[in-house]
């Protein structure tokens, strides 16, 4: 008896084979006399079409709303077919006496993993193969710590819920608004409240209107100072006012009223999740979310450099101190030199919390060697992101002092604030990556009484600047944190884990407004689009906030958590009688509320003769869970 292994994708199943000692090659898998390794190519199996539920719903009209079949049944793909059809035979293959699940560890692994199953109509044992890299010893370390497959039940469960979801959602939402408007529109749970993150910002920076203010600064010789009032404000609204100000302290003499100096420690930064990854690769190279998913990816999977990318964690749990020690000790040159500065090994609470790691822990170099040659330039600079935030993470504080300074000139206050170094710590390993800050100047240590004379006076004419667009860092940063900015203090408490999306998923929803033309880039920006704005404009709150999302993903993290099977179903039926209630409301709203408005003519379509545009919709609630 043999037993089988489903990989997500063939380069994985290829790896898993190597380390398993399978190397006959046949169709679609890879043998010998007692494993079979054979691979999903992405989602071989989903839910189906409306028309495959009901031949009815082939027709778009507005009376056939909403959709809510008791329940959504699954199909294979017709582009991958084949390869369901190798998996199928050899899950239900006589040799075949047992299944280990090897698809990505995490939902929509499972997920992938779970709908070939049932589809195939297996019912065989199933054992999960759970690691975090993909180097030959995680591997094998995962392979001798399965667990039974029925131990992430809850798991499939939250993401059966996520992908039924998003299916109702999309497809009532989508097909309500398109006929609405006579307009072909997709709306969904993730992509929906995302664009209208968009559009609040390009709406304030539209409605934005300069205004002019001024600052006076002062110079006393060894050091300068800037004009404030009695709420620290620079500002000043006129400019006779400031030239008053001027007048008034040109050549008189400066007391200091105030002065301190206080050491001051920064610890290192928290490791990189995959959301904080993309972010400081957008600002340092201008990548977007979906291009460094991409090279993290391949860095995980191809290269075996680093530890699994998609994950939400920014921690390590305490047990993988000796594993760090060692990977520490395997970083190539230019990396080598910084960890020679390492002894021992820092053990901070901010990096190492068992209680903060949930399905993978923080992205990290892999514990082999690095080929740093071998990757491709973009490849070099995400590694070279994750190797020194690793080396970062156990190196000691950043130091330095701050200096506040108040004087005081006939009456008018000016304020002068710097930081010096004391010890840069862990800063050492970006020396010469960023630019001198502008207040880190030598600032002479006063005492209050100390006089100096006013040697000159400027008045400088500034303009207000409204919000900057945003970019993939900051939307993802948004969409992050969508959750924190619910003005209801116990809702925002309850919410505080929750955001738009997974950091799985994230950078695919950005990429899915641009494709469906609600957003564009320029440059680095991202700005929504006329058909963006009015979609916004005339979908119900519900669907564009960050709340409704912000729930149901609290919902399903909380699903994925359950070990109760009783508890597992009630949940279940609670969650998606919620979902059902919903597109009910979304469609009366399409049909009664909505208000008028004319989209623009290059958006309307033929929509109703299309048979691809609900395909399309199943293809993206995929991405975006």
């Amino acid at each position: 008896m043999k037993t089988l292994v489903v990989a997500e994708k063939p380069s994985v199943g290829r790896d898993l084979a190597r380390v398993l000692g399978v190397r006959r090659s046949e169709n679609g898998c890879l043998s010998s006399d007692t494993h079979v390794v054979t691979w999903a190519i992405g989602h071989l199996v989903g839910l189906c079409e409306p028309d495959e539920v009901d031949e009815k719903y082939k027709k778009w009209r507005m009376d056939m709303l909403p959709m809510l079949p008791e329940k959504i049944p699954l199909k294979v793909f017709k582009q991958t077919q084949s390869q369901f059809n190798i998996v199928k035979k050899l899950m239900n293959d006589k040799e075949i006496s047992e299944i280990i699940c090897a698809t990505d560890s995490g939902r929509e692994g499972e997920l992938i993993f779970r709908y070939i199953y049932d589809c195939a109509g297996c019912k065989k044992p199933v054992k999960r193969l759970w690691v975090s890299s993909m180097t030959d010893a995680a591997i094998k370390a995962g392979l001798d710590s399965m667990k039974p497959g029925q131990a992430y039940d809850s798991l499939y469960l939250s993401a059966r819920c996520r992908s039924e979801a998003d299916w109702l959602v999309g497809m009532n939402a989508s097909r309500a608004f398109s006929l609405k408007y006579n307009a072909h529109l997709s709306v969904g749970r993730v992509q929906t409240p995302t664009l209208a993150i968009l559009v609040k910002r390009d709406m304030e920076i539209s409605a934005f209107v300069p205004e002019d203010y001024f600052e006076v600064n002062a110079d006393f010789g060894d050091y300068k100072g800037v004009w404030i009032d009695e709420n620290q404000k620079t500002h000043i609204k006129t400019k006779e006012k400031a030239d008053e100000i001027k007048k008034k302290v040109t050549g008189k003499t400066g007391k200091v009223i105030e002065s301190s100096r206080d050491e001051k420690r920064k610890p290192p930064e928290k490791l990189y999740d995959l959301t904080t990854l993309q972010r400081e690769a957008n600002r340092k190279f201008g990548f977007s979310a979906d291009k460094t998913l991409k090279l993290a990816q391949s860095l995980y999977e191809t290269r075996k450099m680093i530890t699994y990318p998609r994950t939400d964690s920014s921690y390590l749990p305490d047990d993988m101190i000796p594993k760090v020690s060692k990977t520490l000790t395997l970083l190539p040159e230019p990396y080598a030199a910084y960890v020679k500065a390492i002894s021992p090994i820092k053990t901070a609470k901010r990096i190492y919390d068992n209680s903060k790691v949930t399905d993978h822990h923080a992205i990290i170099p892999t514990d082999r060697r690095a080929d740093i040659g071998g990757l491709s330039d973009d490849e070099k600079k995400i590694f070279d992101l994750i190797a020194k935030k690793f080396i970062a993470a156990h190196y000691p504080d950043y130091v330095y002092s701050s200096t506040k300074i108040i004087t005081d000139v006939e009456g008018e206050k000016f304020k002068t604030q710097g930081n010096m170094l004391i010890s840069e710590g862990w800063r050492v390993l970006y020396k010469g990556e960023e630019k001198k800050k502008e207040d880190e100047t030598e600032i002479p240590l006063l005492s209050p009484g100390d006089e100096r004379p006013v040697q000159k006076v400027s008045v400088k004419a500034q303009k207000t600047k409204p919000p900057s667009p945003h970019t993939d860092d900051t939307l993802l940063k948004a969409m992050e944190d969508a959750g924190k900015t619910i003005e209801d203090e116990e809702l925002r408490e309850k919410m505080k884990d929750s955001g738009l999306g997974t950091p799985a998923t994230r950078a695919a929803t950005i990429t899915r407004l641009i494709d469906v033309g609600y957003a564009a880039r320029k440059g680095k920006q991202i700005f929504s689009t006329e058909k963006g704005r009015l979609l916004v404009k005339v979908m119900p709150e519900e669907m564009t906030s960050a709340i409704t999302t912000g729930k149901w993903e609290r919902a399903l993290s909380r699903m994925a958590l359950i070990s109760d099977k009783s508890e597992m179903e009630r949940k279940e039926k609670r969650f998606m009688e919620s979902i059902q209630r919903f597109c009910v409301y979304l469609v009366d709203y399409a049909k009664t509320k909505a208000p008028f408005e004319r989209f623009p003519e290059e958006t309307k379509t033929a929509y109703v003769k299309k048979t691809n545009y609900s395909k399309k919709q199943t293809e993206v609630k995929k991405k975006n869970g």
